[in-house]
């Protein structure tokens, strides 16, 4: 299937923007992104023409009814529900908060709880006092190969035991921009152990898409670009 075909490439760029590109199809567009500057810049066009028609969107507030019934479906006992109906009006403004952002943020719950998880259990020190940002980087198999803590000045890698060097290649991790400019590299990520590398500037001035590692010759990718991208993921933020 050819993606650079104008209707599909457009297609596909709507739906990575809006969210409702998924699981394997969202890694393979976010691959597309790091092989083809022309996705990456499409996928900027359509951020730039949603987010002007969200700012055009006129809020609605849901009523009470609606935060109930999501109470109910979700099991919380009636003391709760009753609690949520006889809330001041600060807490009504809480309760209008988690009614609109409850549907968008139910399919991220699962990968956020997985990568807390995954921090709790091997026991990441924080690079720094307040590390805020954390991603897993899983094989096709769904299975963690790295975990990456960012903090404010440093980014914290750890090698998982389900990860299998290859002993004449290297991994290197890139920086994703979601503007379409070219991926930037962050530095080679472990084989096994942890490993500090330098936070890039990037950070907190250019919105990231995704971080991706690929498969490079030893020392890193001889020209400047990724030579074959294996993984992306997105970073979460805690």
């Amino acid at each position: 299937m050819n993606y650079l075909v104008e209707d599909r490439r457009n297609a596909l760029a709507a739906q990575y923007v809006l969210g409702t590109l998924r699981g394997g199809a969202r890694r393979r567009y976010q691959q597309l992104m790091m092989q083809h500057q022309l996705v990456r810049e499409t996928t900027w066009i359509w951020e730039q023409y949603i987010n002007v028609l969200g700012h055009k969107l006129e809020p609605k507030t849901p009523s009470d009814k609606v935060w109930v019934e999501v109470s109910q479906r979700l099991g919380f006992d009636e003391d709760s529900i009753a609690s949520t109906r006889q809330t001041s009006s600060a807490s009504a403004e809480v309760v209008e908060l988690k009614s609109a952002k409850f549907w968008p943020g139910l399919a991220s719950i699962a990968t956020a709880a997985a990568i807390i998880l995954a921090v709790i259990l091997v026991r990441l020190e924080p690079v720094d006092s307040t590390p805020s940002q954390f991603a897993v980087v899983q094989s096709e198999k769904a299975q963690a190969l790295w975990l990456i803590e960012v903090g404010e000045q440093q980014i914290k890698v750890k090698a998982t035991d389900k990860l299998t060097a290859q002993a004449n290649n290297d991994y290197e991790l890139w920086f994703v921009a979601s503007d379409g400019r070219a991926p930037v590299s962050l530095g080679l990520l472990p084989k096994s152990g942890e490993l500090n590398l330098a936070k890039s500037d990037l950070f907190g001035t250019v919105e990231l898409a995704a971080l991706a590692v690929s498969l490079e010759p030893l020392g890193g990718s001889p020209s400047g670009s990724p030579t074959k991208v294996l993984y992306t993921t997105e970073l979460v933020t805690l």
